[in-house]
């Protein structure tokens, strides 16, 4: 079990990221690829820095959304395959450096750029290589060619920046309009918790498997660990391919939770149904529809459209029998959002 323990001055600055992260979601979508079911137990979930502190965590593995699992076969070849070298930094056992993170740099770009000019000495620190760190618990075996990373080598670095570029350009690029789709929704609904419940409520419906007993967050771990915020507060950063918690302790930073995004089961979205369809004739649905290319409660969208909460209740159950919406239930929130036949409906009525 991780605990996240939590002072009055951290529970006042717990924030939200804007989106997923394009860096961590490119090397999480390797892992994904390369471990399919649960992970093994012996794995620490959080790793303490040799000296600095820095420490990178990955709760139980589950098994991947059907959605990850359905674009892992779309890619010829596979995503292990296509990945290069980035593929000997993401091992079967979870393991996942720091430096390939970057939670403060949300754009690839951005990301990719603030790994690239990590100190030598941090990599040797974050890859665990004991005869240049000297710390056993990075890679478990380490090739020649992440030895010559550890040791500052600008071929080594540059294969990297390559192999990892090329990889989000073939493989994560195509998905990403999705993956900030379902990050924009997952806020919205955090946010929406936050606003009914307070922290208490966003806390509490974090993950299933999580429990928030102030002032503690409990998370699922083969091994126990004990991480105080220290008044630095905590940022919540959705995950599309992360399959369990991931936490990032920083000793003079804001602690980095990583946490699977909320999945609404993927239910059907895609298929067109004329019949359904056919229902969604009138004036009041089509507003309605382009209300909701922000995510709302049923609540907030009967205000914005100026129809009681009963229509505006009914009016959703059509959309999302029509595939045109999804709606997501955490607790006694209820978020509705477009989805993408729904988004391609709009587009096609504004052209």
């Amino acid at each position: 079990m991780i605990r996240l323990h939590f002072t009055a001055a951290d529970l006042c600055r717990i924030t939200l990221a804007p989106t997923a992260n394009a860096l961590s979601e490119t090397v999480l979508s390797v892992r994904a690829a390369l471990r399919p079911g649960p992970r093994p137990q012996g794995r620490p979930e959080v790793r303490p820095g040799a000296r600095d502190g820095v420490g990178r965590g990955a709760g139980p593995l589950y098994r991947p959304r059907s959605a990850v699992r359905e674009w892992h076969r779309s890619l010829p070849g596979g995503a292990v395959a296509r990945a290069g070298v980035l593929a000997e930094l993401v091992t079967e056992d979870g393991f996942v450096p720091d430096f390939l993170l970057q939670p403060a740099t949300p754009d690839f770009a951005g990301g990719l750029a603030a790994a690239a000019a990590t100190p030598a000495e941090r990599l040797a620190l974050d890859l665990g290589i004991p005869e240049v760190s000297g710390w056993n618990g990075g890679l478990a075996r380490p090739g020649r060619w992440a030895h010559e990373l550890a040791q500052g080598s600008p071929v080594a670095a540059r294969a990297l920046l390559d192999d990892t570029r090329r990889y989000f350009e073939s493989s994560v690029r195509p998905l990403w309009p999705r993956i900030r789709r379902d990050a924009l929704t997952d806020r919205a609904l955090r946010s929406e918790m936050l606003l009914r419940g307070g922290v208490d409520a966003l806390l509490t419906t974090l993950g299933t498997t999580w429990r928030w007993q102030a002032p503690t967050l409990h998370l699922p771990s083969a091994s126990a660990y004990d991480i105080p915020l220290c008044g630095r507060g905590l940022l919540l950063v959705p995950s599309w391919f992360a399959t369990g918690p991931m936490v990032m302790y920083r000793p003079e930073a804001t602690t980095v939770l990583v946490y699977p995004l909320y999945d609404s089961g993927d239910a059907a979205s895609s298929g067109e149904r004329p019949e359904a369809l056919a229902a969604l004739l009138g004036s009041t649905r089509s507003r309605i529809l382009a209300l909701l290319r922000s995510p709302a409660t049923t609540t907030a969208l009967a205000e914005r459209a100026s129809v009681s909460l009963a229509a505006a209740s009914q009016h959703a159950s059509v959309l999302r029998g029509a595939g045109l919406i999804d709606t997501v239930r955490t607790g006694t929130a209820v978020l509705h959002s477009l989805t993408p036949l729904g988004e391609a409906l709009l587009a096609g009525a504004a052209d």
